[in-house]
């Protein structure tokens, strides 16, 4: 069940909206080119605005919304209620055939229709990417939904992903973005046999799981959030196997608790690893490198080179190839780090992120190197 929304507009002469005698034919046309679609439906308001004109036609459950803007744009809105295996009021072949036909009774410039928006729907299909567009998934049933102290956790099952973690309205890992984790850990890249890791987050277990595959000496896995675990152990194990129900063995241990807590500990015990993963946020998007979440990326980055061994390396993700801006200040943030750090990156598409996203690779700067700059 959701309130749909069905969106179209049209670009005209500005003129013809200007005009009061065109204004009139224009709302007559696409009042008689609606009823072909809806049969019923009345102008029940209409008013001049500061920016042009509103028109209301209705019926008993459907309103649609016709605005004039004095720049030439014309916008139409219908809304209606549709339950669960209700037909639509208006299928998307109509959709065309609607935008088609007033773009020529209209002799608009241009023309476009957008397929049904639904909202208030028991399962929420929209999610955004990098850059905030809006996303439509293929999202059918939500498996868990509850939020933690730390945060609002979903796994919802997709079609076309399988089962997908979605933390605070925002997608994770699905069950087909293998890429995304052999990325992270640049799989066939980087050597793990017999090294001492840790993950800082990773509580889909997706990362543990592959990075044993490898057959370190041990990883140490620190997530804060006990219920992202509990929830991925019971929906999400095609990913992370049973690393989330055993929670540790000979190779690996996991540790409930906040990673710089940790992180601090190994500082003063002066322990050390050979690769520092940071699987926590992604970089924030702002105008300005600043804030709480920039200071948090800043500290652990800091942190994570205290713990790591003199040619250890720090890997991360980063944010969608379409956020420039925000991966330029990243690199900006590295470049200031002491002691002095080199770095690489590389990209993958990630299914369920529908975009390419950017993974960093960052560790000490040579000595010969940095001598010969």
């Amino acid at each position: 069940m959701s309130a749909n929304t069905v969106l179209l507009d049209f670009s005209l002469d500005p003129a013809r909206i200007n005009d009061e005698v065109s204004r009139k034919d224009i709302v007559k046309l696409c009042k008689e080119s609606l009823e072909k679609y809806l049969p019923g439906v009345k102008i029940t308001y209409d008013m001049l605005t500061t920016d042009g004109y509103l028109c209301m036609l209705s019926d008993a459950a459907t309103i649609v919304t016709i605005r004039f803007f004095l720049q030439g744009l014309i916008t139409i809105n219908i809304e209606y209620y549709r339950q669960d295996g209700e037909e639509p009021k208006i299928s998307f072949e109509n959709m065309k055939s609607l935008e088609n036909g007033l773009r020529i009774r209209l002799e608009a410039k241009r023309s476009k229709h957008l397929p049904p928006i639904k909202r208030g729907s028991n399962v929420d299909v929209y999610l955004t990417s990098s850059d905030e567009r809006v996303i439509e998934y293929d999202i059918d049933r939500v498996l868990f939904d509850k939020r933690s102290e730390f945060q609002k956790i979903q796994i919802v099952h997709s079609k076309s992903l399988g089962n997908m973690l979605v933390l605070d309205e925002l997608q994770n890992i699905a069950e087909a973005d293998l890429i995304y984790t052999e990325t992270l850990m640049r799989r066939g890249v980087e050597e793990y046999a017999g090294k001492e890791i840790c993950i800082l987050g990773g509580g889909d277990g997706a990362l543990l799981y592959e990075l044993l595959k490898e057959k370190p000496k041990h990883v140490v896995m620190l997530e804060i959030d006990e219920m992202v675990m509990q929830a991925c152990n019971k929906y999400m194990n095609s990913i992370c196997g049973d690393v989330l129900e055993k929670r540790k063995d000979d190779h690996y241990e996991i540790i409930v608790g906040d990673c710089m807590s940790y992180l601090n500990k190994y500082i003063k015990e002066g322990r050390q690893f050979d690769y520092v993963f940071g699987d926590l946020t992604d970089i924030p998007i702002s105008d300005t490198p600043t804030g709480e979440m920039w200071d948090f990326i800043r500290l652990i980055q800091e942190s994570s080179f205290k713990v790591l061994k003199p040619d250890g390396k720090f890997m991360t993700h980063g944010n969608g190839v379409s956020c420039p801006e925000s991966l330029e200040m990243y690199e900006q943030q590295l470049n200031k780090l002491t002691p002095k750090v080199t770095y690489t990156k590389c990209t993958a598409f990630v299914p369920s992120f529908m975009e390419e996203w950017v993974f960093y690779q960052v560790q000490r700067q040579n000595t010969d190197d940095a001598a010969s700059v």
